[in-house]
């Protein structure tokens, strides 16, 4: 079948770890043995441009499992495990275009590889599949269903799209869904990204002080569990409502201006391009390192910083990349300034994944049903399939709940009743 990865015989590892994420994916294997009598998705072909990792790989199991022709390319050039692509594409069937540390040419040659696959409904991380749509294949727009969106990044992009009058297709804003962002955001890439720095620099986060660039749910789970491992937190913010928040959790607050000569790990968390630029950089302490959470590579002005750098960057460490600066110091950037979690360790425990990909699996259940009757616009995926993927977690957990009364919901429909 065609696909484009780094070694077949990398497989038997691949299927190992896919099979270990399986384990931790309850909500999506439930899903999965409902699709497999159900077929909702039959003779649908999916352009899925995500990240390349085991619990990526049960959702591609489980969308073919329901019947779907799946065309899988990643979402970042260095977030593919090798070893997962060749699994799918050999014990799988599933055709993937992804190869850990491809150059952008290579990136952009693969999401095309699965437009080319002339797909009906579209799955992205970070808009990047979509954007490549509407800019270079527009005759393709009228025969596509509808598609899905992973991230805050991503789902930005898609609302801008949309306020402009140029979204082709409706998109489900899968990253809206509470059972997502609420859990993958602020648990998921909370730990996951404790976990790239750890691998990259094997640094103590104990009486350090650790900048939070983004109090968003990436930035507040981020922020938890550094405070929770004895780091002292400092939290930048430009939304006046977050930063109160970010006080009243007990952490410093302060424009980046004056967090730049204190912190000693710089994370950011935002979106946005150029949080950490020229200025800061000029006032790191010796040795400060500096990541990035958020999709794409734009957040640290890696260009600033080798224009500003006596020499580098220099590998010194797994995924950590030195420069020296004219005044002797030194800056270090974790994972190229992308995504830390995937670019220095695996992203996402299952667990959480395990929520995300069952937004994901149903809302592509959902956008088949409900196939021209949506506008082109970004939709809040539904309360309805939101609450479902909660109540399956709860029970895979052996969790139970309160249900209303009778009268408890009698007393919540009226308002005659008062003090």
């Amino acid at each position: 079948m065609p696909h484009d990865i780094r070694d077949i015989k990398l497989a038997p590892e691949g299927r190992d770890k896919i099979e270990w994420a399986r384990r931790d994916m309850p909500v999506l294997r439930l899903i999965e043995e409902r699709f497999k009598k159900e077929k909702p998705l039959k003779g649908v072909r999916m352009a899925c441009c995500l990240h390349v990792t085991t619990e990526t790989a049960n959702l591609a199991r489980c969308l073919t499992a329901g019947g779907a022709e799946v065309h899988l390319c990643a979402s970042n050039p260095l977030s593919t495990q090798d070893n997962v692509a060749a699994s799918l594409v050999k014990d799988f069937g599933i055709n993937v275009y992804a190869i850990n540390g491809e150059d952008n040419k290579t990136y952009y040659e693969h999401i095309k590889q699965c437009i080319a696959a002339k797909p009906n409904i579209t799955m992205d991380d970070g808009a990047d599949l979509v954007s490549t749509l509407h800019k270079e294949y527009k005759s393709m727009l009228r025969e596509i269903w509808g598609g899905t969106e992973e991230t805050t990044t991503g789902v930005v992009r898609l609302k801008a799209m949309a306020a402009d009058g140029a979204l082709g297709y409706p998109v489900i804003a899968v990253n809206d869904a509470e059972t997502k962002h609420l859990f993958d955001n602020r648990y998921g890439t909370g730990q996951s990204t404790v976990d790239g720095f750890f691998r990259s620099t094997n640094f103590l986060m104990a009486g350090r002080y650790i900048v939070v660039a983004g109090y968003g749910w990436c930035g507040r789970g981020f922020a938890m569990r550094c405070a929770g491992l004895g780091a002292k937190i400092i939290v930048t913010e430009i939304d006046p409502v977050k930063a109160i928040e970010a006080t009243m959790d007990g952490y410093e607050v302060m424009p980046m201006s004056k967090a730049a000569p204190v912190g000693d790990i710089f994370c950011t968390l935002t979106g946005n391009c150029s949080v950490i630029r020229k200025e800061h950089f000029s006032k790191m302490k010796d040795g400060a390192i500096v990541a990035n959470s958020g999709h794409f590579d734009v957040e640290i002005d890696i260009p600033d910083l080798k224009k500003m750098a006596k020499s580098g960057p220099r590998r010194v460490r797994h995924m950590l990349d030195e420069y020296m600066m004219p005044d002797g110091r030194h800056i270090y950037v974790a994972g190229e300034g992308r995504l830390i979690n995937l670019a220095a360790a695996e992203g996402h425990p299952a667990c959480v994944m395990d929520m995300s990909f069952a937004n994901q699996a149903l809302s592509s259940e959902y956008v088949v049903k409900m196939r021209g009757k949506l506008k082109n616009q970004v939709y809040i995926i539904p309360s309805k399939i939101d609450k479902e993927i909660a109540r399956l977690k709860l029970k895979s957990m052996g969790i139970g709940y309160d249900k209303l009364t009778p009268k408890q919901k009698k007393y919540l429909g009226s308002w005659e009743v008062g003090t």
